[in-house]
């Protein structure tokens, strides 16, 4: 049988060339393809190879019907609407090896070229002028580094900096202490600490609504004012007009950026002309090693699939029978959804987690739900694309392991999952249950019992168990124009502590969520996103 694969951004010769030699295989090479041609050409494709320029959206990947599966040469797949594919049965794979060690040096030839002013003596000299005095830097040697995101790109410059006897120091909820220690770099949390120990700080971590601006005003004003600051990850990390003003200010000393956001920056982005910043065009993969290597990485990815259906770093795909997926679809909803509440509790860096199975459900295929469990709690956090096939072999990978426990006996539920987290701060206690064949419900968080839908936006407090505290709630909501779809409240006993968990129809704004706070009943707010009912993650869609 004959495939028609399609490659559309520029791919190395050594990625075509393998692509070429697979019998079976029409390779169709156009880089200069529009949204509405690139939609037509898919029609007549079986699969496609990518890399950052083309945009696979909802638009264009809607009705392919033909397309089988899409490689992403490289690690980021945000240029493609991965849901989108899901739905229409697409594999998406990306080669998330490829990238490291030259992004990881681009990381350090920034941190070097900006504390010995390279740049800018080199325009001075060419300019012709001697300004030696003008242009002394400060070494790396005996600094502090601190590197946000201890994935693959961050313990490749962890292992590089050392080289240049630097103190690492670094922030990832999702590597333990323990294995950190072991790679030399002092765990801390939380993050608010980081910041003001550090010489140099660079983030490595994914782009998503909790990292977005992940270095804004606050960040930066407890920075030591000699801290320098890059960027080789993704634009959007970093507040970039909270930098240009801190870097004016003189509240902190120069920054490198690599990645921009947009990209390319307009003319106006205040960070490209700023004498303080060093900045370059998201080259971090841009070497000719790194484009070899994702080439071949993806060519082979396509081959292995159309030759023998194999499939390997997918990011939406679980390897495992349909049939069983659709049997334990409403199980492995509830423990992403539970992963998902973890992962937005007020915690530390993570130590252990226990998942405990009763009645039911201990019967059915377990590590699929510790798995998904395992998926929910992390995929807001890694670089990694995280889904059933890698969750707990990422969590392994960080020093973390995820215990089971399971007994048959029946409890008070005919199926109950309870789960665990301890950090270094405390244990985190969340069980759920199953309501019919199409609801999950939240059932106990801590040492409270309850009775809460486990979708949409859900307002977590602590409070005293004290009359006119429900009505206080109602009737701030009700000035800020937030409607209450449920709300649960549990108890140990009368007039002592107390959780309440309120379903809200729409987010609540931060000055609702103040009010409540200054409210001397109320002990602790958390405000906590789910799914809405029904949405299942993308790596369990039909």
């Amino acid at each position: 049988m004959s495939y028609r694969v399609l490659v559309t951004d520029k791919l190395a010769e050594e990625g075509l060339e393998l692509l070429r030699a697979e019998p079976g295989l029409e390779v169709v090479v156009n880089t200069k393809l529009d949204p509405k041609a690139l939609r037509e050409a898919l029609k007549e494709a079986d699969g496609i190879v990518i890399r950052s320029g083309t945009q696979l959206t909802a638009e264009v990947l809607q009705d392919q019907t033909r397309l089988k599966v899409i490689v992403r040469a490289g690690v980021g797949v945000d240029n493609i609407d991965v849901p989108a594919a899901t739905r229409q049965g697409i594999v998406v794979m990306n080669t998330p090896g490829g990238n490291t060690v030259s992004t990881a040096e681009h990381t350090m030839a920034l941190m070097l070229a900006l504390s010995r002013n390279v740049a800018q003596a080199n325009d001075s000299l060419k300019a012709g002028r001697w300004d030696r005095n003008k242009f002394t830097g400060t070494q790396l040697g005996g600094k502090t580094l601190g590197i946000v995101g201890l994935g693959r790109v961050g313990l490749a410059v962890a292992k590089r900096a050392q080289g240049f006897d630097m103190k690492v120091v670094g922030f990832d909820p999702f590597l333990s202490a323990e294995r950190a220690a072991e790679l030399g770099i002092e765990s801390i949390s939380p993050l608010d600490d980081l910041w003001g120990r550090c010489d140099y700080i660079t983030v490595h971590t994914p782009l998503s609504a909790e990292t977005r601006n992940l270095i804004g005003p606050n960040e930066l004003a407890k920075m030591k004012p000699n801290v320098r600051i890059i960027n080789c990850a993704r634009g959007g990390l970093i507040d970039e007009a909270a930098l240009a003003e801190a870097l004016t200010a003189g509240k902190i000393a120069g920054a490198a950026v690599d990645a921009f956001d947009p990209e390319p920056p307009p003319a106006d982005n205040p960070l490209v002309t700023h004498p303080q910043v060093l900045v370059t065009p998201h080259l971090g993969a841009s070497t000719e090693e790194a484009q070899v290597s994702v080439a071949v990485e993806a060519a082979r990815l396509l081959s292995d699939f159309f030759q023998s259906g194999q499939i390997r770093f997918a990011v939406n795909m679980p390897t495992l029978d349909r049939a069983e997926l659709d049997e334990m679809r409403l199980y492995l909803d509830l423990g992403r959804r539970l992963g998902m509440l973890h992962s937005q509790m007020d915690r530390g860096t993570v130590k252990s987690a226990t998942v405990r199975y009763r009645g039911e459900v201990a019967s059915k295929n377990t590590r699929l739900i510790t798995a998904s469990f395992a998926a929910g709690w992390m995929e807001s956090a890694l670089e990694d694309q995280v889904n059933l096939v890698n969750a707990e072999i990422l969590a392994k990978e960080r020093g973390i392991t995820i215990v089971e426990e399971k007994t048959t006996d029946p409890g008070d539920f005919g199926t109950l999952i309870q789960t665990e987290v301890v950090t270094e701060k405390k244990q985190y206690v969340a069980a759920g249950t199953l309501f019919g064949k199409e609801f999950v419900r939240l059932i106990r968080l801590g040492p409270y019992r309850l009775d809460a839908h486990l979708d949409g936006n859900l307002l977590v407090f602590t409070h005293k168990d004290v009359p006119g505290l429900i009505g206080f709630i109602g009737t701030t909501f009700g000035r800020h124009n937030v409607n209450i779809a449920q709300m649960n409240v549990g108890r140990e006993q009368p007039g002592g502590e107390a959780i309440g968990v309120v379903n809200l129809d729409s987010v609540p704004p931060a000055e609702a969520l103040e009010e409540l706070k200054k409210n001397p009943a109320i002990l602790s707010v958390s405000l906590i996103k789910l799914p809405e009912a029904g949405a299942i993650a993308p790596w369990l869609a039909q």
